[in-house]
């Protein structure tokens, strides 16, 4: 019997329509337009509006739209795996709330929380679900509303991030296409760098975190970019090495979008010239667990089947990782 592997047969995603511009965050905070762009690349990033509009309001566009391309239905799906650290609730996990909105009567799901490295998280999960031969097909969705723990008066934190989502159907495939390989780490003395002070069971909620305005993101910028760097690079040229890949044979680089400088060294050091990186952080800034599947969404026209990608990401905590992909279809 051929070996099963999880190959990707959809991907879809979703932005929210309201556009906040470098412009408009100069009005919130002292920084500049050209001050941004240089240091981030990022020009703007799209924020959810609305009451109660959680997480799982960015998941179900998603969800619908990889059912449509794929020409199923919701019911057919086995599976739900969303990663998040912007749940709409402690409990139940944003996947059960997604498989009733979008009307997935038969799957089942859950939450993955690797910050920024999430979507790789639940991609190898995901995966391991349908090699097992038990599950057809899995769905599995990075998002993020960003906006809801950004303190828009911290200048350090607010320019970088956004709300969006995307995700991906995956289905067995016996051709040799699909995740070949991943490569997961994590190193829990990062959480100093990048976290959230409170609103976890170490620090409920009281009266005085919220005065503190410590349920938002609370980051070092200069040792979290160090550890990215050097993490996030090592994971990328590690798979391609593990797998024989070249510099040649990779036809694209799928990275997460932090900070335009942290992808650049990435590519540097896997020897992969601009044109095979995707980027979209000057359009969507920081989704978190949104960035790589929205980067598969935005590209997917101009993907082969045969395509080797390299995914890679960095995330708070620390969280790291890479994956290798053999694209299963040609552009539809």
């Amino acid at each position: 019997m051929s070996k099963i592997t999880a190959a990707i047969t959809a991907v879809g995603g979703y932005v929210p329509d309201y556009v906040l511009t470098n412009k408009e965050l100069e009005t919130l905070v002292e920084t500049t337009d050209e001050w941004i762009t240089t240091r981030t690349g990022i020009k703007e990033r799209r924020i959810l509006k609305g009451a109660d509009m959680g997480t799982s309001e960015l998941c179900a566009p998603v969800a619908l739209e990889i059912c449509r391309k794929r020409g199923i239905s919701p019911e057919e799906i086995d599976l739900l795996i969303v990663a998040t650290v912007t749940p709409d609730m402690v409990f139940p996990a944003t996947a059960n709330v997604v498989t009733d909105k979008i009307g997935a009567k038969n799957a089942w799901g859950f939450d993955i929380n690797a910050a920024c490295s999430g979507f790789l998280y639940a991609l190898d999960t995901g995966a391991r679900f349908i090699e097992s031969g038990r599950y057809k097909k899995v769905m599995v969705i990075g998002a993020d509303k960003m906006s809801s723990i950004i303190d828009y008066t911290d200048r350090t934190t607010c320019i970088i991030f956004g709300d969006g989502g995307a995700g991906v159907l995956l289905e067995p495939n016996t051709e040799g296409f699909g995740l070949l390989d991943s490569i997961l780490k994590s190193d829990g003395h990062g959480r100093e760098y990048l976290h959230m002070k409170a609103g976890g069971s170490a620090r409920p909620a009281t009266l005085e975190t919220v005065q503190q305005r410590e349920h938002f993101v609370y980051q070092e910028g200069k040792m979290v970019f160090k550890y990215a760097v050097a993490n996030m690079s090592e994971a990328a040229h590690q798979i391609m090495e593990r797998n024989q890949l070249t510099a040649d044979s990779v036809a694209w680089l799928v990275p997460h979008q932090a900070n335009k400088r942290i992808i650049d060294a990435t590519a540097h050091r896997m020897g992969l010239p601009d044109e095979k990186v995707m980027v979209n952080i000057q359009k969507y800034g920081n989704t978190t667990g949104g960035t790589i599947p929205l980067c598969l969404w935005d590209y997917e026209k101009q993907l082969k089947k045969g395509d080797n990608l390299v995914l890679a990401a960095f995330g708070g905590g620390f969280t790291w990782g890479a994956s290798y992909i053999r694209w299963a279809y040609d552009p539809k």
